[in-house]
């Protein structure tokens, strides 16, 4: 492993960490979302701060990615657990499609989820970067 390796490796958990708080934090700001009754200086103040976070996750998750590709390139495919973790990281990008859609939805106040569902919804990427690090370093099969 060279040592522009592990640039890019230490680039790409920075991404991906920073990524991570994105897709913690906007689904909060969702299940606040859903228990707002009306319209009014709440439900404004909490849909700014969910479309800049959005904007905010946009490059994060673009750098994430392009930086993971390139190490998959550098090293090779890996085992079964590295195809496992693919499926992972394709499940994240299902996930933070739908949060950009459910954002949207907000906005055109055509929500119909309560703030249960969404704290619910906001488990799913815990789960995923629990998967994801066991198979990156227990490299289970």
């Amino acid at each position: 492993m060279t040592a522009g390796y592990l640039w890019v490796k230490a680039f790409h958990i920075v991404f991906v960490t920073s990524w991570f708080a994105g897709l913690f934090y906007l689904p909060r700001i969702f299940v606040n979302l859903a228990m707002v009754e009306s319209a009014g200086p709440e439900r404004d103040r909490l849909l700014l701060m969910a479309r800049k976070l959005w904007r905010f996750m946009q490059p994060l998750m673009a750098l994430a990615v392009a930086l993971g590709l390139w190490l998959w390139l550098g090293y090779g495919v890996g085992g079964g657990w590295m195809h496992a973790k693919l499926v992972v990281v394709v499940v994240l990008l299902g996930y933070h499609h739908t949060c950009g859609r459910l954002l949207q939805r907000f906005e055109r106040g055509g929500n119909h989820r309560s703030h249960v569902w969404f704290r619910w919804f906001n488990e799913l990427p815990v789960i995923a970067l629990l998967l994801a690090v066991v198979l990156v370093v227990v490299k289970p099969f």
